[in-house]
């Protein structure tokens, strides 16, 4: 049996100042692999500059649709109207997957991400990947603009091999895998690989830090391993985020811990950033 692959990466990269300090942290000690930018959030500029300072950091692009915050909010850059269904009353976009599904249009979904992607590209970094933010991307409604998007851009991008397989699948709302695995076999027949699993930061503080990463590390299985961990710096999260700024704060610091990074080197699964 061939050995896992196994892609540490970091979401939300860009959304504050606190999450692009903890990713350059972790990344710099060998900690995380990759991380994906929001380039739509209020600190997107600041990671940009880190990356072209710094290539080794391996970022890539986390498409946004979704703007989830009580009041830390972010607009399309396409600057859409109200008539493209991307924003809410106030022209943020949405706060749920689900309010994006039922208002979008799905030729105002294609022209924000093609947007976003031109506007990364435009940065001069190097894309390790791209995926989405809240998974809004693999909405039934808006996957196959995504798919589109990724074959034409030549982007080695996060294709599930199913959607029960996509941790955060959580956020969509009512979806059925028969439609995603269709797409995984079209995909894989003309050469893409396929993500086996994508495990998500758990969203809850209930035993200790190292139970909850050592449970979530223990369901690496074979063949594409992609974690979606969500670390930040403590500081401005607490206000941003009150409700979770602790989950985000415990697993910056349990990923920095000397635990872990001897855990880490025990290890012998292949490491690295999302297969093409």
């Amino acid at each position: 049996m061939s050995v896992p692959h196994v892609t540490i990466n970091v979401d939300d990269i860009g959304m504050c100042h606190g999450a692009n300090t903890a990713f350059v942290e972790l990344s710099k000690a060998g900690r995380v692999d990759s991380g994906s930018l929001m380039l739509p959030c209020p600190w997107a500029s600041e990671m940009i500059d880190l990356g072209l300072d710094d290539p080794s950091l391996n970022i890539g692009l986390h498409l946004t649709l979704t703007s989830e915050k009580k009041y830390y909010r972010w607009r399309p850059l396409t600057a859409a109207g109200k008539a493209s269904g991307l924003v809410d009353d106030d022209g943020y976009q949405w706060r749920s997957v689900p309010e994006l599904r039922r208002n979008a249009d799905p030729s105002a979904v294609e022209d924000e991400l093609r947007a976003q992607i031109e506007r990364f590209l435009g940065t001069g970094l190097n894309p390790a990947h791209m995926d989405g933010h809240m998974g809004a991307v693999f909405s039934p409604e808006f996957y196959d603009i995504y798919i589109r998007l990724g074959q034409e851009y030549g982007l080695p991008t996060l294709y599930p091999a199913s959607i029960v397989a996509y941790g955060p699948y959580h956020n969509l709302g009512e979806v059925e895998d028969g439609f995603y695995r269709e797409r995984a076999e079209v995909l894989s027949a003309s050469g893409h690989g396929l993500v086996d699993r994508v495990l998500e930061t758990p969203w809850h503080l209930r035993g200790t830090a190292a139970d909850r990463y050592t449970d979530l590390f223990g369901q690496i299985g074979g063949g594409v391993n992609y974690f979606a961990l969500h670390v930040n710096a403590p500081g401005e999260i607490s206000l941003i985020e009150p409700e979770s700024a602790e989950v985000r704060i415990q697993e910056y610091q349990f990923l920095a811990s000397d635990e872990f990074g001897r855990w880490l080197e025990g290890q012998s699964f292949s490491r690295g950033t999302l297969p093409r």
